[in-house]
This record gives structure tokens, C-alpha cells and sequence, in this order.
């Protein structure tokens, strides 16, 4: 089906998008703080996202893309990178709005603690592993600076969203990689998965979010003044 990968990405925002506008989280209301932060992190991640298929870490099945390429890119990949953050970003202002205490917020240090020690421990043995090195090497800088510089207030509940999201991560991630849609270069990975998907995506994702969320909260709190 030509239109598969165009359809998981509708499906991924069409709920959150439609209850964008629901009276009580309204979360309309933050969009203005939201589409710079997709457009600001899409770059960067649609820069590597680019040298990655140049450079065959990975590519896209053509029996499941409508063929419409930017400089090799599917228009459809270049979507994914704004569908799935609005998608978990609205995840996060709904648990904010319905969970109101920070469940995470004496455990939010020693996450970070893990990701950080994990992080530097498959730089070191997986340098020479394209997508391992970009996705830790661009992780482990950003759990720093939101934990240790910026000390931000909003990271327990961000990783609450980001355990969360894992549920609708593994049901596309899973299309993605089982029909395959995306296929992988495990010459590129730690040629681990996890049924169809590579380690490394859990992770990918996680900084793709956080790059998301540390922009969003920087143009909400700018808004609000």
C-alpha cells in the first residue's frame, strides 16, 4: 500500500490534534509555544535524518511511500519528525493537567544518573556505529544540560510522558520496522532489537522529545510573561 506510511502518520495526530481543542486541557492554547519547537528540533533532526539515508543507515521500502522525495527524504519521514512530538507533547500537557503531583520529581536525578552512565558506556563501545554513536552522542548532552544546567522542574514529568508514549512508540515504531516501511543497516546499529525494532530508536526518540520539550518549555514560559 503505497499510502501506508502517509496513514501512520495521520493516525499518530489525529486524536491529538482533534482534542487539541477540548475545554479542559485546551491544549490549543500552547501551540504557539509548540510549532517553533518542532521546527527548531525538525531541523536538526531532519539534517541527520538526511545524512542517514545518504549514507545508508537507513532507507524506505518504495512499496509504502507515495515517492514524493526531498533530497532523498520521503515526504512522509519528514512529517514523522512533527507528527509523533505533537503527538507526545500533547501526552504531556494532558498528564500535567490530570496528574497533578510530580511523581517523579526525587527519582527525575537518578534517571537522568542512568541515561547519562548509559549513554557514555555505548559511546565507548559502539563508536564506530553511525546511528549508536549520533543517538548517545546527542543524548548524553542533552540529559545534562536539562538536568545539571538548566535544572529544569518540568523533567520528572517529562519522563513520566516519555514512559508513557512508549506505548503508542512501540505500536508505530513496531508498523515501521515489522512491514518493514523503515529498514535498518545493522552494520550502523548495535544490531539489537526489541521484537522488530532497534534498540537504539527507544532513544533516538527520547531525544528527539527532550529536544522538543526544552524548546517548548522555553517558548511557554516566554509566552506567559
Amino acid at each position: 500500500m503505497k499510502g501506508a506510511y502517509l496513514l501512520i502518520n495521520f493516525l499518530t495526530i489525529f486524536f491529538p490534534l482533534v482534542l487539541s481543542f477540548d475545554k479542559r486541557v485546551r491544549f490549543v492554547q500552547y501551540w504557539k509555544s509548540l510549532f517553533p519547537a518542532l521546527l527548531l528540533t525538525g531541523f536538526v533532526f531532519l539534517f541527520w535524518d538526511l545524512i542517514f539515508t545518504w549514507e545508508g543507515v537507513w532507507s524506505f521500502n518504495p512499496d509504502y511511500i507515495l515517492g514524493i522525495n526531498f533530497q532523498g527524504l520521503p515526504l512522509e519521514e519528514i512529517l514523522f519528525f512533527f507528527t509523533v512530538p505533537f503527538a507526545c507533547i500533547f501526552t504531556y500537557e494532558c498528564l500535567n493537567h490530570y496528574i497533578k503531583p510530580d511523581l517523579l520529581a526525587k527519582a527525575n536525578r537518578w534517571i537522568s544518573w542512568f541515561f547519562l552512565v548509559l549513554s557514555l558506556i555505548l559511546l565507548i563501545f559502539f563508536y564506530d556505529r553511525i546511528y549508536t554513536l549520533v543517538t548517545f552522542g546527542l543524548l548524553l548532552p542533552l540529559i545534562y544540560f536539562t538536568q545539571f544546567v538548566q535544572k529544569a522542574p518540568w523533567l520528572g514529568r517529562f519522563y513520566l510522558a516519555y514512559v508513557v508514549s512508549l506505548i503508542p512508540f512501540y505500536i508505530v515504531n513496531g508498523l515501521l520496522t515489522s512491514i518493514p516501511i523503515v529498514l535498518y543497516n545493522d552494520a550502523e546499529n548495535m544490531a539489537i532489537r526489541v521484537g522488530t525494532i532497534p534498540f537504539e530508536d527507544h532513544f533516538y526518540s527520547l531525544a528527539l522529545l527532550l529536544m522538543n520539550m526544552i524548546w517548548f518549555e522555553y517558548f511557554k514560559k516566554k509566552t506567559a510573561r
